[in-house]
């Protein structure tokens, strides 16, 4: 966004809408960082196609010890806050009356689906899913 232009009210909503997904992978982030971590104590980079050691630092398992435990807490934060997320924004699509206006703000925002797969989903052509995101979106209420 341009310096000094401020956003509208729809850019404010899909960007409330979208925080969901966003925080979702956050924490998709930080599962596959601790994943990778715990496989490179399993499988070291140091050990070579021969199964003999190649200078690998195995034997410290403190410094790991502690970057897992920092990340895992990170996570646990990340997870929380995607609760709270998750409530909010499910909050403010059930806050509309029609239920096709939910379906595409679920579809979009919650599960994070494509609109054309949102279209097929729902049988509608790519257009009019458009136009009911377009109206849905003017009737969201935010706190």
């Amino acid at each position: 966004m341009p310096v000094g232009k401020e956003m509208t009210d729809t850019e404010k909503i899909k960007k409330f809408l979208k925080s969901y997904l966003r925080c979702r992978m956050a924490a998709v982030r930080l599962q596959e960082q601790i994943n990778e971590l715990r496989l490179d104590r399993l499988f070291p980079r140091g050990i070579m196609g021969d199964g003999m050691p190649k200078g690998s630092d195995v034997g410290d398992l403190s410094e790991y010890a502690a970057k897992i435990d920092e990340l895992e807490r990170k996570l646990l934060d990340k997870m929380k806050e995607l609760i709270e997320t998750f409530a909010k924004v499910q909050t403010a699509i059930d806050g509309l009356d029609s239920e096709v206006e939910k379906s595409v703000l679920t579809y979009r925002y919650i599960r994070g689906m494509k609109w054309e797969e949102i279209a097929v989903v729902m049988s509608y052509s790519w257009q009019y899913i458009h136009k009911i995101h377009a109206s849905a979106l003017q009737k969201v209420k935010i706190k």
